[in-house]
């Protein structure tokens, strides 16, 4: 594939004018008919009241309910691969089970936000369950999340996937800006981002003095850190109990399979619309324009079975719906969204067309401006030519 011409970008694509606001380059009969980056003409309220209000009940035996379904899913899965033990048989399950560790992630996800139940107590056990399961640190995670959520799409503060200004781009080696941009490294990122955050960030999920928590959050990550370090201590102990190649392939291979569902799709919930879409800084930024840039998508067969979690502009805006409205409070919302809304592409039954869209955005979006308080992606069309060398 050859890389994309940033040059051919800059003119299709908005630019700064210099003080903080995007522009579109070129005469003004090419500018678009909407402009993403403009304010809108709603407010979040206006959007919360078009929702039904069932939509924000959540129900703790359906949640539950959903534990149980993945739960058995996950149990059948191996018991099916052990019993057959076929090396024709193993490549099929790794998927499926990775699929499955996915989808058990979305669950512990919901428990953070509390859109799984009322309950703090229910909530806090099914999600340290769920999730140290899984290897990721329930209350370190959670929080960051949490920051996200209500920094999304804002350069200085938001959390995850967040754009490198350029002053941060160009510190990055080489090495570094290609295990970032160059398939399939990047989605198995994740391990790292718990340990250390990402480039230009300092802190841990694991360490209860990081930057990441506040004092009175401590206690709640050291717990979860104790009960991430116990599923090691299981995993190194069934290692030895059945042996290292049983838990490499019942295990292992489908964790790696899940860490790169999460990746791409968190990916995707903020990059590689067919339009470019803007990120704020300072004034320009509200929570209700950061949350407008966030795209849903469509991943045919697996919406259900990974929760409708790629029904996310509803769930940026308002975290605290439980899974199984989305998709009715996004029909009922798109009304006052507009053109602010992305209809997502459809799906076959399998979602291989985000392929591409992943593909085409760790090519193009690299950095953003040091300046300008509405910026876009920028390509370095010198970055591939690192990737050009070491395969020649």
């Amino acid at each position: 594939m050859s890389p994309p011409n940033s040059m051919g970008m800059e003119a299709a694509h908005p630019t700064g004018n210099g003080n903080g606001v995007a522009v579109m380059n070129g005469a003004s009969a090419n500018k678009p008919d909407f402009d993403p980056s403009e304010a809108p003409p709603f407010k979040i309220a206006d959007i919360r009241a078009a929702i039904p209000p069932h939509c924000w009940v959540k129900n703790p035996w359906r949640s539950l309910s959903y534990v149980l379904r993945d739960a058995v899913v996950i149990l059948a899965f191996a018991a099916a691969a052990l019993k057959l033990d076929l090396w024709a048989v193993w490549p099929l399950y790794w998927i499926a089970q990775g699929t499955m560790f996915w989808a058990v992630f979305v669950l512990g996800h919901d428990c953070g936000h509390g859109s799984f139940s009322d309950s703090w107590w229910l909530n806090n056990v099914v999600g340290h369950i769920l999730h140290s399961a899984i290897l990721v640190p329930y209350h370190g995670w959670r929080i960051s999340h949490k920051t996200h959520h209500q920094n999304h799409g804002n350069v200085e503060k938001d959390e995850s996937w967040v754009p490198l200004p350029e002053k941060v781009y160009k510190t990055l080696d080489t090495s570094t800006k290609f295990m970032r941009f160059t398939i399939p490294l990047p989605m198995f990122a994740y391990p790292i981002y718990l340990w250390t955050r990402s480039p230009g960030k300092k802190g841990s999920h694991f360490n209860p003095y990081s930057d990441l928590f506040a004092p009175q959050e401590r206690k709640s990550v050291l717990i979860s850190t104790i009960s991430w370090i116990s599923m090691v201590l299981i995993l190194l102990y069934a290692s030895f109990l059945f042996g290292f190649l049983t838990v490499f392939k019942v295990y292992t291979v489908p964790y790696l399979i899940f860490v790169a569902w999460l990746d791409m799709v968190t990916y995707l919930h903020h990059h590689g619309h067919e339009e470019k879409l803007p990120w704020y800084r300072g004034q320009e930024w509200s929570y209700l324009r950061g949350g407008l840039t966030t795209v849903d998508r469509d991943y045919g067969i697996i919406n259900n079975i990974h929760h409708d979690i790629g029904t996310h502009v509803i769930h940026h805006l308002f975290p605290q719906i439980p899974h199984y409205h989305l998709v009715e409070a996004t029909k009922a919302a798109k009304s006052v969204l507009g053109k602010y809304y992305r209809e997502p592409k459809k799906s076959g039954p399998f979602p291989f067309h985000l392929f591409d869209n992943l593909v085409r955005s760790l090519g193009e979006d690299h950095y953003v401006s040091d300046a300008g308080d509405v910026v876009f992606y920028q390509s370095d069309p010198e970055i591939f030519k690192f990737s050009k060398s070491k395969s020649a």
